[in-house]
């Protein structure tokens, strides 16, 4: 159902919909998405925009920009729940409230082997291995297995290079792996750690000391003094580990929690993740779109809201999340235990222990914010402080471009992106060079810049305010060209390393000017420069070096006749790389199914 109008009239609108639960896009005289809102009875909800009284000035901003109003009829406040997120994520809405989506947290997994394996993990699971977490962030998990190291000197090597060890490794010696893949544990007392850990990991340290207290006894008593010593040591690992790391409650639980800050117009959400009773970190968020119209200030329950929904929809969800305000949680935990197979509750406010982890949540979303305000302030000085260096005073929006190759070969050109007093990763790309001259910096440059401002020039993209080229003249040159081909009059700054290519000597180039612009090395605007071209440079060296070396590690194979794809993968996987297939012995490399002795030695002569 759709109206459209010149002037919107909300009363004949307003009397078609029905009292049921559905979904509401607001449009304005473009056709572009203003906002998108759920709702139990679609006619109340609406209307509730178009009351004289009690709208915030971000609503009223809003409404007054209304052309036309789009619904969906759903069955229940869940599914319309479900159908807001996902036209959320795709649209992103003006005034909605946006949080960054990330595509997944890290786990820590105990692989299903014969001597399973302890790591750091993202992505799908498999049944036959154990997962632990979700951790907030790869810095929470990775301590993590650190510290069980330490304690259960559980193996963390890759497959293949398990697979093929001869003699242990230096993990080993200091004391971080027992070395299973030589034989020096028993299957049996590694399958113990193997508990051991698991059990850690989900909260249940008495059950875990018990044990170790028992085993050592045992030894003891059986006259195994290395035995029991190497257990006590354990048990002092464990000690030590549980006060540094380990927040040990009266009760086992898993939990999230979510709390709300706010200072001088910035909102910050803070999560912190409790698994089997266990602190395991938090992680702090900061919504776009929040200072659209919002001079009357956004609620915190309604972020509150939003951030649940966002967040938690086809991921993970624990059976409780305490939040720091009361929100209208009803669909969201109807929607939530569907979604996990089992009642997730959402509690508004907590006591006793859980409001100890509520404060610290909301301390932490403070300390966050409040950096996060600073970093802001730093950067509003470096912008107006090029704004007034380049006479450029709407200046918003930056994008840079740098070359990376080596000696000419897999040329990879950055263009990273600055908008908003903030880099936007999101927005970042890369363009692998193909079909120029090896080692031509100025025509990988033209190309770059052709396939990203001609999609511009299409009507496509966001419009730059100022272009940077770290390189000199004759890249700037190339810039210049592309822009006057194209019909795009944006302004380009050229950055050319200066006297001994030290930072704060660079020189400004700009078209029509000869001589540079040499800013101080303590200018801020000059830091702004520096710090957009240093990711442009960080962006292209890392795609650089991806794409040679995924071209080397095909290629050194590929040379070998009678080493096809199969083959190459058969022996990549065995030996966890090309580096492991290098190191291996002609009988280890006549070990892979499908290498026969004479193609071992072949392979073997072409490596070395």
């Amino acid at each position: 159902m759709r109206l459209n109008s010149p002037a919107f009239d909300p009363k004949p609108f307003l009397a078609s919909l029905p009292l049921l639960p559905g979904v509401y896009r607001m449009l304005d005289k473009e056709g572009q998405v203003l906002y998108v809102g759920k709702a139990a009875q679609l006619k109340k909800r609406v209307a509730s925009y178009f009351q004289k009284t009690s709208i915030s000035p971000r609503i009223r901003l809003m409404v007054s920009h209304i052309a036309s109003i789009e619904v969906t009829v759903t069955r229940t406040e869940a599914e319309a729940l479900l159908l807001e997120n996902n036209l959320i994520k795709a649209l992103k809405p003006r005034y909605n409230i946006l949080f960054r989506d990330d595509k997944s947290y890290p786990y820590i997994v105990l692989t299903g082997h014969r001597f399973p394996r302890l790591t750091y993990y993202r992505g799908a699971t498999e049944k036959h291995n154990q997962y632990f977490g979700p951790y907030p962030n790869a810095y929470a998990a990775k301590e993590s297995v650190q510290l069980l190291q330490r304690i259960f000197r559980i193996r963390t090597c890759e497959d293949g290079v398990f697979s093929n060890r001869t003699r242990p490794c230096l993990l080993h010696q200091i004391h971080r792996c027992t070395a299973p893949c030589v034989g020096l544990v028993p299957e049996e007392d590694y399958a113990s750690d193997i508990r051991n850990a698991a059990l850690l990991l989900q909260g249940k340290q008495s059950e875990v000391e018990d044990e170790l207290h028992r085993a050592m006894r045992d030894a003891a008593e059986q006259q195994h003094y290395e035995q029991a010593a190497a257990l006590r040591d354990q048990l002092a690992a464990l000690h030590t580990v549980q006060q540094k790391q380990f927040v040990e409650n009266a009760r086992a639980a898993d939990a999230d929690i979510v709390a709300v800050a706010e200072l001088d117009g910035m909102i910050c959400v803070n999560l912190a993740m409790v698994r089997g009773g266990r602190h395991l970190g938090d992680k702090s968020f900061f919504p776009q779109n929040i200072n659209e119209g919002n001079e009357g200030g956004l609620a915190r329950n309604e972020v509150l809201e939003a951030f649940l929904a966002q967040h938690y929809l086809n991921r993970s969800v624990p059976p409780l999340i305490i939040t720091s305000e009361a929100i209208a949680a009803g669909a969201l935990e109807e929607l939530f235990s569907a979604q996990s197979g089992g009642k997730v509750r959402i509690l508004g406010g907590a006591s006793g222990e859980r409001r100890q982890w509520l404060e610290m949540a909301a301390q932490n979303a403070s300390l966050a914010l409040r950096r996060e305000v600073e970093k802001k302030q730093g950067q509003h000085t470096r912008l107006d402080a090029l704004r007034a260096a380049l006479n450029l005073p709407e200046l918003a929006r930056i994008e840079c471009f740098d070359i990376s190759h080596t000696m000419g070969e897999a040329t990879v050109a950055s263009c990273v992106v600055y908008d908003n007093l903030a880099m936007r990763n999101s927005e970042y790309r890369r363009y692998n060079i193909a079909g120029v001259t090896a080692g031509d910096d100025y025509a990988a440059m033209r190309q770059a810049l052709t396939r990203r401002y001609q999609k511009l020039q299409e009507g496509e993209g966001k419009r730059p305010d100022l272009v940077l080229i770290d390189g000199g003249a004759g890249q700037l040159g190339v810039g210049c060209e592309i822009m006057a081909e194209l019909g795009l009059d944006i302004p380009l700054l050229g950055v050319a390393k200066g006297a001994g290519r030290k930072p704060g000597m660079e020189q400004l180039l700009l078209p029509h000017r000869e001589k540079p612009l040499q800013l101080p090395p303590d200018s801020p605007a000059l830091h702004l420069i520096q710090q957009v071209r240093d990711e442009a440079h960080r962006f292209a060296v890392s795609g650089h070096r991806a794409r040679r070396g995924k071209a080397r590690t095909a290629s050194v194979l590929e040379e070998i006749s009678g080493v096809g794809e199969k083959r190459r993968r058969s022996l990549l996987a065995r030996f966890g790389g090309l580096q492991g297939v290098c190191q291996a012995s002609v009988d280890e490399l006549a070990q892979v199914d499908g290498i026969s002795r004479a193609l071992a030695e072949k392979i073997y002569q072409q490596l070395h």
